[in-house]
This record gives structure tokens, sequence and C-alpha cells, in this order.
């Protein structure tokens, strides 16, 4: 282990190293490029092949008219009927579409007036053949036309399932270089912050964007070999590489300007701090990838795609930063931390002085009465998740004002609401289509059902809600017609279309909260049994960051609701906050208890703890904010989903960096004494006795 994490110091491996890395940069970024073209925003993509929504769907593609989504023009009158200017307008609009139809477009039905005489429709179906550019160019095609020359009073909007899925790519095209852009200036900004140097910020910057140019690369190859990759994930994975690869950074050049001022030799001094430090990142590294990697064990499409991809990363990030950083830190010497350049002797960060130091010694003096105070202050946050309601749906995701939305709108206010996107019905067997539609009739909430279509699938039609389709009513509905049509058709009647989609989505992704969340708390147990060679101290760990978890979700979740005003929470919400949130809490403890455990040895476990905090206090802090202030920035997207988990995981990061760790777990370690490492050697430590002049016992 001492060898790998050297080997980058030598004073002829560090050239081969850096050289190395530019070959592999350069690789990746020749197809980095390509990281947004193979991404997947249509709702579909996100389900399992086994929800009956995605066999509805493969059902669909053996009729004449195959998998295709409405778009749906929405005039209406702003005050009374329909005039002639307007009617005229809708069937101008008509002619001109037929006459010229807009890629993947098919002809035009209507149009379709209401009984009161206040808004009508056009329809047509869009097959876009599974790529995001026709369906963009079909959309943008019948927006031109319908929104040119309109008549004063007269609302038009483009809806339909096809206008929402055009307004969720439009969204998501944006992210990659928004994040990216905002992420590494505000990356930049910090480290200028941090190190006060006008030299020293490139050496970390670089590293950590040569990873992140090499991720996009073998993101692109994930995608290739099947992969779901959607903008949500192409969103987080620079955030994390930035936030994650800085922390890295952080705390191992924190480390090589401590042995900088007791080495005079720049390699040996860059050599000790991988040795004592890089295990750290290691295991903090492994952590976080390993609990990405379970991801994969979810259902829904998009969040087992985050897993690998961002896996990939973390662990780009961290070999960068175990390999590329202490090279580049070899190579320039102490001088890059001009005009601060530190020298042997110098005095700086000590295990006994400053306030981190101080923060220590107080919390001694009464650990017990901290740590309980702490807890319940985090269990009163935790009330907050009185406030936790999945509820967010397509049709209420997005955070400004979009043309879906609005016609959806329009639309409810003359017609049944299910009329913008219609629910799919596959009849197996053609003979039982007059018994399935019969037995749909009746169920409560059916405004209408559409004509019957024949193919090699057997029968088709629609049905038309009297509900918004993406409501939460309308998928509560979805089981009980589920369960007519089966036994009237039998079990190959299949219903699908956008509200059983969202429905089967809602359901894999409950299940996946259920499932994932114990089998990454048990991964994460063993991996700090391994580092910290103990059961007591990595059950005390867990436990603080499931709190901080629970009441960061709970803050989030209030805010969310009560703050933001937003219609609900993502269903998946409050698994990925709980991924990013436990493995990256973990983090900021492996690294303190790591270092901790390493002072220990030589003073006891009272003092060790003391020292420890006294010399990563400082680094753990910049990382948490550098990483809450990389996860912040999807609070500024347009996406509700993106708000929320930005603000949840960057107040989380900051409640783990400010209180858990710079609190809780020192006075739970500090109370508890030698026995949390039981059962190892160190549980048996006899704790160091020193003269009352010693600083540790000296009154802050």
């Amino acid at each position: 282990m001492s060898r790998a994490l050297t080997f980058a110091t030598g004073r002829r491996m560090k050239w081969v190293v850096v050289a190395a890395w530019i070959v592999l940069a350069g690789i990746g970024a020749s197809f980095a490029g390509k990281f947004e073209q193979g991404q997947k925003n249509e709702q579909s993509s996100f389900l399992p092949g086994s929800a009956e929504s995605v066999k509805a769907l493969e059902q669909t593609k053996r009729f004449p008219s195959g998998d295709n989504a409405p778009v749906v023009v929405v005039y209406r009158a702003g005050d009374g009927r329909l005039t002639r200017d307007d009617l005229r307008k809708v069937t101008g609009d008509k002619q001109a579409l037929d006459d010229k139809p807009p890629v993947a477009t098919g002809g035009f039905s209507g149009p379709i007036v209401s009984q009161d005489g206040t808004t009508a429709l056009l329809v047509a179906p869009i097959k876009p053949n599974g790529e995001s550019d026709r369906l963009v160019d079909a959309v943008d095609g019948v927006r031109t036309q319908a929104y040119r020359n309109v008549p004063d009073g007269l609302d038009v909007k483009v809806t339909g399932a096809a206008g929402f899925s055009r307004d969720a790519i439009e969204v998501f095209s944006g992210i990659n270089g928004t994040l990216l852009f905002g992420t590494a200036l505000l990356v930049l900004v910090l480290l200028l912050i941090i190190y006060r140097s006008p030299i020293f910020w490139l050496i970390p910057m670089t590293a950590v964007i040569f990873a992140e140019i090499t991720a996009r690369g073998v993101g692109y190859g994930l995608e290739e070999l099947g992969v779901t990759v959607n903008g949500q994930t192409g969103g987080i994975l620079p955030v994390l590489v930035f936030g994650a690869g800085t922390d890295y950074a952080l705390l191992l050049v924190s480390r090589y300007r401590e042995e900088l001022r007791r080495h005079d030799d720049k390699h040996e001094a860059a050599a000790l701090a991988m040795r004592r430090a890089g295990p750290a990142v290691l295991a903090s590294g492994c952590t976080v990838i390993v609990a990405l990697l379970v991801l994969m064990l979810a259902e829904v499409n998009g969040t087992s795609g985050i897993g690998p991809v961002c896996a990939v990363g973390i662990a780009l990030a961290m070999l960068s930063m175990l390999t590329l950083l202490p090279a580049l830190l070899a190579i320039t010497g102490r001088r890059a931390f001009w005009p601060f350049i530190p020298h042997v002797g110098d005095e700086g960060t000590d295990e006994t002085h400053g306030f981190w130091r101080r923060t220590g010694e107080r919390i001694a003096r009464r650990p017990r009465v901290v740590w309980i105070a702490t807890t319940a202050g985090l269990l009163v946050l935790c009330l907050g998740l009185t406030q936790l309601n999945t509820d967010l749906t397509n049709g209420n995701g997005f955070r400004d004002s979009v043309d879906s939305v609005a016609g959806q709108k329009l639309l409810s206010e003359a017609f049944p609401a299910g009329a913008n996107a219609p629910t799919n019905v596959i009849v197996g067997d053609a003979s039982h289509v007059g018994a399935v539609r019969s037995a749909l009739e009746k169920q409560p909430g059916v405004a209408q059902l559409g004509p019957v279509e024949r193919g090699a699938g057997g029968a088709r039609f629609d049905l038309t809600l009297v509900a918004d389709p993406y409501s939460k009513a309308a998928f509560e509905q979805i089981p009980s017609l589920r369960d007519a049509a089966k036994e009237a058709g039998g079990p190959q009647t299949l219903i699908g279309g956008p509200t059983a989609q969202q429905r089967d989505f809602n359901v894999a992704a409950a299940r996946d909260n259920r499932v994932i969340v114990p089998i990454v708390l048990i991964v994460i147990f063993l991996i700090l049994v391994a580092l910290l060679r103990a059961i007591t101290a990595p059950l005390i760990l867990i436990a603080t960051v499931i709190l901080s978890f629970g009441a960061a979700l709970g803050v989030g979740s209030f805010v969310s609701m009560q703050v933001f005003g937003f219609a609900g929470l993502d269903s998946t919400y409050p698994l990925l906050v709980f991924i990013f949130l436990v493995a990256l809490g973990v983090d900021y403890n492996i690294f303190l208890m790591a270092r901790v455990r390493e002072e220990a040895h030589h003073h006891g476990s009272r003092d060790g703890m003391i020292r420890g905090l006294a010399v990563t206090g400082a680094v753990i802090t910049s990382a948490g904010i550098v990483l809450a202030g990389t996860f912040s920035l999807l609070a500024l997207l347009p996406l509700v989903v993106l708000t929320e988990l930005g603000f949840t995981i960057a107040f989380g990061v900051l409640l783990d960096t400010l209180v858990v760790r710079s609190i809780l777990v020192p006075a739970l370690t500090l109370d508890i004494g030698p026995a949390i490492w039981w059962p190892s050697k160190l549980a048996h430590h006899r704790e160091r006795r020193r003269p009352s002049s010693d600083p540790a016992t000296e009154p802050s």
C-alpha cells in the first residue's frame, strides 16, 4: 500500500504519471463531447423492462400507428367564446401543418371545439422512433406555426405528451454546460480563498479537470454499453467530481504542507503525505464508489444509471488525487504556495494550538452533555420529515412556466384533462376487446374511449381520464383500471401511456428506497470496520450519519414544501439524498477518525481525539464548504427535483461538516473513551498521563 500510494512522488516517475494523465485526458476529451448526445430524458426510458407500461409500449410498436406521442395545440379564447378570427386561425394552422407537416408528424385531427365554445384543439401523432432530436424538431415545427399571427385575446399553447417531453429535453440539454462552468468557477474562487495564492490553485484544479474530462469520456462509453444516462445524471457528474476531487485534494495538500514544515526535500514530504493521508482518501473514495454501485440494483433505470457513471467519476477523481496531484506537488514544490511558502521549522496548524484545538478541549470538559444536546437538536430537525411527500410529477416538475404545462391548464378548463395525454390500452386477444371496453367504461374517472386499432399485437385503443393525467389522482386510478381490464381481457391486456408510466416509476422508486438503503448501510459499515479495525467506532459513525441524513431530509422537505412552495418531492429524492449524504458524510468521519486513530497510538484516545480534531478541523471544514457549494449549484437549475436535491445535499453536507463531525463525533468519542476502538488493541490502550504543564491539560 505504501509503495502504491507514493510511487507518483518519485523523481522520475512524477513525469511519467503526468504524461500518462495527459494521454488519458486526451482520449477522454475526444469522447466527452458525445456524452450529452446519448442521454435519454423520456419518462419511459427511466422504467424497468418488467413494468407493465414498458411492455405496453413495446406492444404498441406492433400496430400500424406504431409508438407515437401526441402533440396537442390548444386555442382558448381569453374572454368568452372563440370568434371567427380565432376559428380562422385554427383552420389556417391545420391547413398549413397538413400541407407541410414537421418532421415525424402525422396528420392533424380537428379542430375539436369544446361544448362551451371557448376552446379548440388540434391533435397529431409524432413518431420520434426513439430519437430525441426528431421529437424536438417536430414540436418546434408545430409551435412555430401555432404561435404565428395569433389574434388578440386568443391564448395558444402546444402541449401533449410530445410537448412535455420536448420541454424536459430542452431543460436537460442546458444542464451539463451550465453546471460544468459554474462548478469550475466556484471551485476556482474557493481554492483562491483557501490557499491565498495566485499560483497554487492551478495544481488541484488541473487534477480535478483531468478527472472530469476523462469521466465524461468514460460516461459516453457506458452509454454505448446500454447504461441509461439522463440529464440528471449528466448534471450530477461534474458536481460530484469537482466536489469530491477537491475534497481529496484539500486533505492531501494539507498533510503535504504539514510535512514541508518538517522535511526539506519536497519529494520526501510528498511521499510522507501520501503514505499518511492517502489511505483515508482511498477508503473514502472506495466507500462512495461502493455506495454508488449499489444503485445498480435499482429498478428505476435513471437511478441505476447514476450508479456506474458517478462511481466512475469518483474513481477517476480519487485516482487523479492519488497519482496526478502528488506528481504535480513533487514537480512544483513549496514555491507554488507563494506568497505563503512553508519552510522547515515554521509554525502552522498543529496539535496544540488553534480554534479546533480549543473546540476539542471545550467538548472534552462535558462530552456527554454536548452529544446529548446535539442529538436532541438534530432530532428536532428530523421533525420536518412530516412534510415528506413524493407527489412531484412531470406536470409540476418545472420551476419556471413552460408551454406544455400552460397548455395543460388551458385544456383542462374546457375538456377532460386526460385528453392531453391519453392512456393506452392493449388487448392481446382481439376477440376480448369489446369486453375490455365495456369493463373500462364502467370505471369511475373514465371520460371516453377512443376508436379501436387492430394489428399484430392484437387490438388497442386510447382511454381518456377525467383527471389531469400527471396528477396523483390519475396515478391512483391505474391499478383499478388494470384489474378491470385483465379480468375482462386476460393477463395479456396491458395499460400504458404517460400516466401509467409515472405510476410505475413511483412504484419502482418506492421499492428502491426499501431495498437499497439497508444494503448501502451494511456495505459502508464493513468498509469502516476494515479501515478502523474496530466495531464500536463504525457503529457510532453510521448512527451519526443516519441521524444527520434524517435531519437534512427533514429540513429539505420542509423548505421545499413550505418555503419554496413546490407541489411535492420526486420519488427518487429520499434515495438520492441518502446515497450522497451518507456516502459523502462518512467521508468526513473517515478523514477525522483515521487521523484520530493515528494519534491515539501515541497519545491515547482522549488526546488523540483532540489532536486529530485540531489538525483536521480546518481542512475538513474547507472541504465541506467546497462540496456544499458545488451541490448548491443544482438549486439554480429550472427543474424542481434538482433544486430539491441541490438544497438538501448542500445543507446536509454543511450539517455533517460543522455539527456532526466537529461536535457530535468528538463528543461521543471522548465520552466512550478507549472502548470506541473495541475490539482492537487500542481499546485497552492506557491513557498517557502528562504533567499539568502539558498544553492538553491547560485551560483554553
